[in-house]
């Protein structure tokens, strides 16, 4: 089995676990991480057993791939340089700032022919597998992401920083144009909002509630979908998936058998495989930037709501 070689740039708290996952990974060969922190770097790449780097163009020469686990307001220069050397990139979520950026990557992706995957990480939880025997036509989703306040994230708001990860999960359930969006949100900590509930309405008529916050004392990671006779309560933290339904004028319960996997273990395989074969990635350049889309319609919408009463 051939061993790509790869690089980690941005090696703060994702970026290392990123590094680590791929120095155990038998198709990857990490060659390298990269941070403007050359301390951090070399923290990093002393526990994996790689070379450190403090400059992004010494390292790619060397590597065919790349994990980008900058900052978001990064995200569009770092990307830019790696996609012009014509190197394959995994770039953390969300894809961009703007959809500007985020149509000039997608640009660049395509000219230089090399994969653009979004670490849109939910989609790889292993709470999802046999949903998709189960779920039908969803009438009703209701998502909930809630945790304490850390610094990191905070560059953008609780939107783009959490709520981003249930948008893209609705829109790839649903597989419907979103046709209304409404939204509020409160800013505690930070200058951006900091709790956000979003609703969104889609064309089939299928309705979805988000609810994102950073400031909770709680973790909780959970969606709830509703359709004809069925209820399925997916928890992310847990990896479980418990569903109710109607036979026989009674209800029905299972919790279904899960293998569970460490997510992001499974999302950097699938980069590699991806690259590999030339396979279409999981989480494309095109989805991340409809997730980004809509999570900026809702940024929108809170921004023009928050003050109601005009004060």
């Amino acid at each position: 089995m051939s061993r790509i070689p790869i690089g980690v740039v941005g090696v703060g708290h994702l970026g290392a676990i990123h590094a680590r996952i791929y120095s155990q990974l038998p198709t990857a060969q990490l060659v390298g991480v990269c941070d403007v922190r050359p301390e951090q770097a070399r923290a990093v790449a002393q526990a994996h057993g790689t070379t450190p780097y403090s400059d992004l163009r010494e390292l790619l020469p060397r590597v065919q791939a790349v994990s980008i686990a900058v900052p978001t307001a990064a995200h569009h220069a770092v990307a830019k340089i790696c996609l012009a050397a014509g190197v394959h990139i995994l770039l953390e979520k969300p894809i961009t700032r703007t959809l500007a950026q985020a149509d000039a990557l997608l640009a660049l992706a395509r000219r230089h022919r090399v994969t653009l995957q979004v670490g849109h990480v939910e989609r790889f939880n292993s709470a999802f597998q046999g949903i998709a025997a189960i779920l039908k036509h969803p009438r009703f989703i209701e998502c909930h992401r809630l945790g304490p306040y850390t610094q990191r994230g905070t560059d953008v708001g609780v939107v783009l920083d959490l709520m981003i990860h249930d948008i893209d999960i609705v829109l790839w359930l649903v597989g419907q144009p979103v046709r209304r969006i409404d939204a509020v949100g409160v800013s505690v900590l930070s200058p951006s909002e900091d709790i956000a509930n979003a609703r969104l309405t889609f064309a089939n008529g299928t309705v979805a509630n988000l609810t994102a916050s950073r400031v909770t004392p709680e973790t909780l990671r959970k969606i709830r979908l509703f359709q004809s006779d069925t209820y399925i309560s997916v928890d992310y933290a847990a990896q479980t998936v418990k569903v109710f339904q109607k036979r026989d004028g009674a209800i029905a319960h299972q919790e279904l058998p899960i293998q569970r996997e460490e997510p992001l273990k499974a999302e950097l395989a699938a980069f590699l495989e991806a690259v590999q074969h030339g396979h279409r990635p999981v989480v494309t350049g095109d989805d991340a930037r409809e997730a980004l889309r809509v999570a900026l319609a809702i940024t929108r919408k809170i921004q023009k709501g928050s003050d109601p009463f005009g004060h």
